[in-house]
């Protein structure tokens, strides 16, 4: 399965440096110590870390883009974890490699991730074809920890031809996660359907797949729930509404159906050019998602800004000042000679 639209493969030596990183040499013969190694290391803040990191990742591309990338998401109690360890399993069974990048909740106390995945698929994280990653979001939008781009790329690196990614909770940010995977299953629950006209557009519309799963608790509100849905959906960019399945995933009824339709739909994508063409939007927005952080970053780190941002935000806040005027008296500070400012 590899893609196209993987960037052009440029010599190492171009790319800062010719020097091998000894931790792309264990990506290279599926050391999953060094897979964990190498995404700690991109997660981290430091300065120097962040400089290895990107001479890794440069080093890496040309072994990147061969998987499935599959995003997961849907409400609390769904039962993601339940479905994503019996998928997996299924999978490796089969012979497929499977890494699974679960982005938990962060803690507002101590920044870690707060579920614990891991604990939750436990038999799939033991299994030596397989690779659970859980990390914070650190309140990311989109319920997408910032470095998931760049574990995507070292998971493929190392080899795993079917990567997930897990997301956190579903509204209308999650949709951010289309912008790394190649198809968005959303799970929901067998009551789904008496809910259906709290559902207006966000996350319904970004799926490829909708799974009513734990259908076996109550068989026939899973069925209604599955018929209101499907009624309900619009032709995606495969140009046809999102297949709406049943199963059980704890007691393992509907997966083999549910890899035909991801795998159906996958090459329903490449026949069409569309596979690559998503691959291509993903590298561009993960591109302008850097320039936009950075430049963030950048705006609140000046001096002047940094000092008078906390009175104007009150200043809005409390009625005594417009949002445009706020904006402009900060972006005088930020840029006081740009005449876009005046």
């Amino acid at each position: 399965m590899v893609s196209d639209s993987s960037p052009a493969k440029v010599p190492c030596s171009e790319r800062g440096s010719s020097i091998i990183d000894p931790l792309l040499t264990g990506l290279r013969s599926g050391d999953r110590r060094a897979l964990a190694k190498a995404i700690t290391l991109i997660e981290s803040s430091r300065e120097d870390h962040r400089e290895r990191a990107e001479i890794l990742l440069a080093q890496a591309l040309p072994y990147t883009g061969a998987s499935l990338r599959l995003g997961i998401s849907g409400v609390p109690g769904v039962g993601k974890s339940t479905f994503i360890e019996a998928l997996g399993l299924m999978l490796v069974a089969q012979g497929h490699r499977v890494a699974v990048l679960a982005i938990d909740p962060s803690s507002r106390i101590h920044g870690g991730s707060i579920l614990g995945d891991k604990t939750r698929m436990e038999q799939l994280a033991s299994h030596p074809a397989a690779f659970i990653r859980p990390s914070p979001s650190s309140g990311t939008l989109g319920g997408v920890a910032a470095r998931t781009r760049e574990a995507v790329l070292l998971v493929e690196s190392a080899g795993f031809n079917i990567v997930i990614v897990e997301t956190v909770g579903v509204g209308q940010s999650e949709t951010a996660v289309a912008d790394l995977t190649d198809l968005f299953v959303l799970l929901q629950l067998p009551h789904a359907g008496d809910d259906l006209q709290a559902m207006k557009r966000g996350v319904m519309e970004w799926a490829d797949l909708i799974v009513i799963n734990k259908s076996d608790l109550d068989p026939e509100a899973a069925a209604l729930a599955q018929s209101q849905i499907a009624m309900a959906q619009r032709p995606t960019h495969l140009g046809q509404a999102p297949d709406v399945l049943r199963l059980s995933a704890l007691r393992g009824e509907g997966l083999h159906d549910f890899w035909d339709r991801v795998q159906h739909q996958a090459a329903a994508l490449r026949a069409t050019g569309r596979f690559d063409q998503r691959r291509q939007e993903q590298w561009r927005a993960w591109m302008w998602d850097l320039i936009h952080a950075r430049l963030m970053a950048k705006f609140c780190a000046h001096p002047a800004v940094h000092e008078a941002l906390r009175p104007i935000e009150n200043a809005v806040v409390e009625g005594q000042m417009l949002p445009t005027e706020a904006v402009k008296k900060l972006m005088r500070l930020f840029e006081p000679s740009s005449p876009s400012t005046h």
